[in-house]
């Protein structure tokens, strides 16, 4: 059966097809694994991202919107314009853009279900995660997960003799 799997995958056209079993065997399950994912992401590659990187943020929002997302146009709301303005006046206007979305649908609203087009994208809030390097503007009602610490929590957090958790807050 994994040699069916196995030739399937590479027909497809994927890199290479492996098993990794590390939920039973731990690391040394996942080796035949990473060291494929490895040997892909040193391959020569014909990545190109959708928009020139040079462009005003706001056109590559746009390109975005209109080619992937299929909207008409998109629409700007509380200071977003002006945040988007600060970023680039700050140097960061040729990061990438990474729009932040409902899961449920290429638009932002997740009640229009498989592919709307001829709306407008609305665009809240927008953000920069610059250590990350891109630009992520929110569309929707949609929550946002926090970015770890440096320095994580878990180091503080312990169990004592009587068996209270502390340093929890």
């Amino acid at each position: 059966m994994e040699e069916y799997h196995y030739l399937n995958a590479k027909k497809a056209g994927a890199f290479d097809a492996v098993s990794s079993t590390h939920y039973a065997r731990g690391g040394e399950g996942a080796i035949q694994l990473a060291t494929s994912v490895i040997e892909a992401c040193q391959m020569k590659n014909n990545f190109k991202f959708l928009y020139e990187l040079n462009l005003p943020i706001k056109s590559k929002i746009e390109i975005i919107a209109k080619e992937i997302y299929r909207a008409d146009s998109v629409k700007y709301e509380g200071t977003t314009e002006e945040d988007i303005e600060n970023f680039e006046k700050n140097g960061f206007g040729n990061l990438p853009i990474c729009i932040a979305k409902t899961q449920y649908s290429f638009s932002h609203d997740p009640k229009l279900l498989g592919t709307p087009n001829g709306f407008v994208f609305p665009i809240r809030e927008i953000r920069a995660s610059i250590g990350a390097g891109f630009i992520f503007p929110i569309s929707g009602d949609i929550s946002t997960m926090p970015g770890l610490p440096t320095r994580p929590a878990y180091y503080d957090i312990d169990i004592d003799e009587k068996g209270n958790i502390t340093g929890l807050f």
